[in-house]
């Protein structure tokens, strides 16, 4: 499928920074296969390990699993194979993504899945903080948000559904259609149950008007944790991975490491070792299904020494993402990252400044696509609406600062006759020569300022604003289809 001429959401095209010489990327790849034979992976599912076997790996009895030793041979195979651009759809086609592993296009979007709702209200400018379970209707409210986030370029599920009629057998189809149903952005999640898999993906083609539309314009995708850090495949994620890929769906490999518990605490430490579990997931996508759609996917966080909770607000986590998208783009793959999160279990000074060193930080690296990056609180423990209005506003002062210069290679005719004529005014300003803004971006001003109750009473006002704009539902039609086709569809995940 042609996708130069597509349409897309704009996101920030940069020019990345790493952190790595040539050489430290050729010593943690170097180090990374290395760790792949030895010790290899231990694998707890039989029939990745039978993939990896029929590929050239050598596998040998463990303990209670099976120890996988893949040979840097069939890693080369699988990046060969390995697709450097992804399609993200979207219902809205001017939402898809187009994630191109040689051009660092930065998009950001929503994450985790908290089961914490933190709603805010004031009495007077005083904010006071309620925490309330996460539901279908929140994430249906949470996916409604994020379409009228102007930043915000794609969703993640950031609310887990706990209503008492959720079930492991319906919670897939209801996460995925509360969401399909309140936004046109592109939607991403992970399955509860591969049982449910073709059911949600019937939907989705039900959404995009049948198999070819959706092969053509994937509205979702998948994240799969297949990696159980320190280089343990997981056996119900690897039958995930392994069922998601034979379907070709885009789909995310996601390494989780924590640097000094399950992961060496030392930056070269940890990245060898996501860089390791990464390629180990690709590879396995890839053996299943040569050319499917896959992602590199880095969510390294630090332990915080006191508690042994994980830590975002730590230096380090910047440093671990960008050695990851580096890395991804050595391999020619483009990169899921994250940014934007925090330790700070409420909105204020402290949560800013954490999110705000992150997000100015790791986009840096390339990666096309930042997930966490709004309204999460307490690590990702918590998501809270007027948070995620203020990280809009964060994520456009971003976006702005990492824009390229708009400063032509030749020419300057335009500025020396604009300031020739100002000179020649009385009043000396250049209020007439504003830039229009359909002409030049111009991030104005910190858009959250009131004089009664300062920025989040301000986030707080658009958060219900925002509220009370009509939903962007699905055609009632296409509902009642998903309806009786789909089976575990909860009457409160409709809209009709």
């Amino acid at each position: 499928m042609p996708i130069i001429a597509e349409k897309q959401r704009e996101g920030v095209l940069v020019t990345p920074r790493g952190r790595l010489s040539e050489s430290q990327v050729g010593l943690i790849d170097e180090v990374s296969r290395d760790l792949l034979e030895d010790p290899g992976l231990l694998c707890y599912n039989a029939e990745a390990a039978a993939v990896f076997k029929n590929a050239g790996a050598t596998v040998e009895d463990a303990e209670d699993c099976l120890r996988v030793r893949i040979a840097s041979a069939v890693i080369d195979r699988t990046l060969e194979t390995a697709p450097s651009t992804v399609v993200l759809g979207a219902r809205n086609p001017d939402n898809r993504l187009i994630l191109d592993a040689h051009e660092p296009r930065v998009r950001f979007g929503s994450g985790s899945e908290t089961n914490v709702w933190l709603d805010v209200e004031f009495d007077g400018a005083t904010p006071r903080f309620t925490r309330r379970e996460g539901s279908i209707e929140r994430l249906g409210l949470a996916a409604h948000l994020a379409e009228h986030l102007e930043h915000l370029d794609f969703f993640i599920r950031c609310v887990n559904i706990r209503d008492k009629e959720v079930t492991s057998e319906n919670k897939d189809v209801n996460k995925f259609l509360a969401s399909l149903n309140n936004t046109t952005k592109h939607v991403q999640g992970g399955l509860t149950s591969l049982a449910a898999l073709d059911d949600v993906l019937r939907m989705s083609e039900i959404v995009a008007g049948g198999p070819d539309a959706f092969r053509d314009n994937p509205l979702i995708s998948f994240i799969t944790c297949v990696i159980k850090s320190p280089l343990q495949m997981v056996d119900d994620t690897a039958r995930t991975l392994i069922e998601i890929s034979k379907r070709r769906v885009p789909v995310v490999i996601s390494s989780c490491p924590m640097a000094g518990t399950t992961a060496p605490f030392d930056e070269f430490g940890l990245t060898a070792q996501i860089n390791a579990e990464v390629l180990a997931g690709v590879a396995l996508n890839q053996l299943v299904a040569p050319g499917a759609p896959v992602l590199y996917g880095a969510v390294a966080s630090r332990v915080r020494l006191d508690n042994l909770n994980d830590m975002y607000g730590a230096p380090e986590f910047s440093h671990y993402l960008i050695n990851a998208a580096q890395m991804a783009r050595h391999y020619g793959l483009p990169c899921y990252s994250s940014a934007g999160v925090g330790d700070a279990s409420v909105p204020g000074i402290q949560a800013t400044a954490e999110k705000m060193q992150t997000l100015a930080l790791v986009p840096r690296g390339g990666a096309q696509y930042v997930h966490y990056a709004f309204g999460l609180l307490e690590r990702t423990n918590v998501f809270c609406p007027e948070q995620a209005v203020l990280d809009d506003a964060h994520v456009g002062l971003v976006k702005r600062t990492l824009a390229d210069p708009d400063v032509p290679t030749e020419g300057g005719q335009g500025v020396l006759e604009m300031v020739r004529e100002v000179m020649g005014t009385s009043h000396k300003t250049f209020m007439y020569h504003l830039p229009l803004p359909t002409r030049t971006p111009t991030y104005v001003a910190y858009p959250f300022e009131d004089s009664e109750g300062g920025a989040l009473l301000a986030a707080h006002h658009r958060y219900h604003d925002i509220l009370d704009r009509p939903r962007c539902s699905l055609p009632a039609e296409v509902q009642r289809k998903i309806l009786s086709e789909i089976p575990g569809i909860l009457p409160t995940t409709l809209t009709l």
